[in-house]
């Protein structure tokens, strides 16, 4: 993606500050001056977040469980825009038939985000309830994905599931949720 123009840029920073605004609680003690400020130094970051509300993902800020802040998809499913991928590259290769568009692991690197991390995914169930009917790749430890699998993650009777599955797989209802810390 290109650079934004002003006024997208503008219209960007108004959709992410009335988000903050309406959802104080995922980022308790933070101020939406500190976040502009820290997030318009950097075009990158700005690019990263129009992509991130672009695909659905609707960022917004939360406080990670080390005390920092970042930026982190908090639709109520997995961004739509983002669905109906393998995991990896290594397994969009290894698909002989029917392969999907892409992986979440290349999208989320164009993107310039980061994919979830099991410890991540599930603080951000504590923030709401996220993937209610939809399930979200997180990352995968190598050990894992050596042997042809990889992990995603769901909300299901209260509870956050974590699953496994050939990282060449892919569903209409899987998607990947991403993040970067500011």
């Amino acid at each position: 993606m290109s650079k934004l123009s002003h006024e997208e840029t503008l219209e960007l920073l108004n959709t992410l500050e009335s988000r903050f605004t309406e959802n104080v609680e995922r980022h308790p003690d933070a101020v939406w001056s500190d976040i502009l400020e820290r997030i318009q130094i950097d075009q990158d970051k700005l690019t990263s977040l129009a992509l991130m509300e672009e695909t659905g993902g609707e960022p917004d800020v939360i406080r990670l469980p080390n005390g920092d802040l970042a930026f982190c998809d908090c639709s109520a499913e997995s961004p739509s825009g983002r669905r109906s991928l393998c995991y990896d590259e290594p397994a969009l290769e290894a698909r002989k038939k029917n392969k999907p568009a892409g992986s979440a692991v290349a999208l989320s690197e164009q993107m310039g985000i980061s994919l979830l991390d099991e410890e991540t995914y599930r603080h951000l169930q504590t923030l709401g309830a996220f993937d209610l009917k939809t399930s979200s790749w997180i990352q995968t430890p190598d050990t894992i994905r050596q042997k042809g699998g990889a992990l995603f993650c769901d909300r299901r009777y209260d509870h956050i599931f974590v699953y496994h599955n050939g990282a060449d797989s892919y569903y209409a209802a899987r998607g990947f949720r991403g993040m970067i810390t500011i």
